[in-house]
Parts: structure tokens; sequence; C-alpha cells
């Protein structure tokens, strides 16, 4: 492997520099996706646009940024923990646009919104399958 290189198949290694700026920015959209999902559990429904509207760029790049770190650690090989990890974005990235269709389920979709920010992180550091 070449000096100031991440691990992964040699044609698709990119430098550390990359790396550090797609973790930043899937971390980033993380923050925002969440803070968005939560903003919606409260917010009035004249900001229903503006606030999908952030929450739908922050999972696009949360999407494209895990995408691509996948494919350059991995090679996109197939990892149980990483499909769940697509559970868990693809649950989040609904969650604010129900919580204005159900105003009367907030308490239930801000504790289902931690369960899979939680369990999401949780396959990162753990790994189990």
């Amino acid at each position: 492997m070449a000096a100031g290189r991440t691990q992964g198949p040699p044609e698709l290694a990119m430098n550390p520099y990359e790396s550090n700026l797609l973790h930043l920015l899937h971390v980033s959209a993380a923050l925002v996706l969440m803070s968005q999902t939560f903003y919606a559990f409260a917010a009035p429904p004249e900001t229903r646009r503006k606030v999908l509207i952030w929450a739908g760029v922050a999972s696009l790049v949360m999407l494209l940024t895990g995408l691509r770190l996948w494919q350059t650690v991995f090679g996109f090989a197939p990892a149980g923990w990483l499909f769940v990890k697509m559970v868990c974005w693809l649950g989040l990235s609904a969650l604010a646009g129900i919580a204005y269709r159900r105003r009367e389920l907030a308490g239930a979709l801000a504790w289902v919104a931690m369960i899979l920010a939680v369990t999401a992180v949780a396959m990162v550091y753990v790994k189990p399958f």
C-alpha cells in the first residue's frame, strides 16, 4: 500500500485528506439530519418545506459520502452491519416527513429516531456481523 493512503483495494485508495473530508461531511450530515428531524417533531406546520429540504440534502450527502467510504475501505464487500446502518439511515430520512403528518405520534417517533441513531452509531464501532 502506498504511503499516505487508506486501506482498501489499491485502485480505490484515497489520500488521507479525502478520507478526512468524507468523514467530516458524513458526520456533519448526520448531525444536520438528526437536528432537522427533531425540529420537525415540534416545529409549526409552515416550516415543513424548509425543514424537509434541509433534511433531504443532509440525507443525500450522508448517503453519498457513506457509499464512497464503503467503496474505499471495503470495496463494496457485503457486511451485515452496513446493511443495518442503511436501514437506520432510511428510517431517519423518512421520520422528518412523517413527523409533520403524524403530530400525535411525535413522542413515539422521537424515541424511534433515538433508537435508529444509537443503533447506527453502535454498528460503526462494534461491527457485530
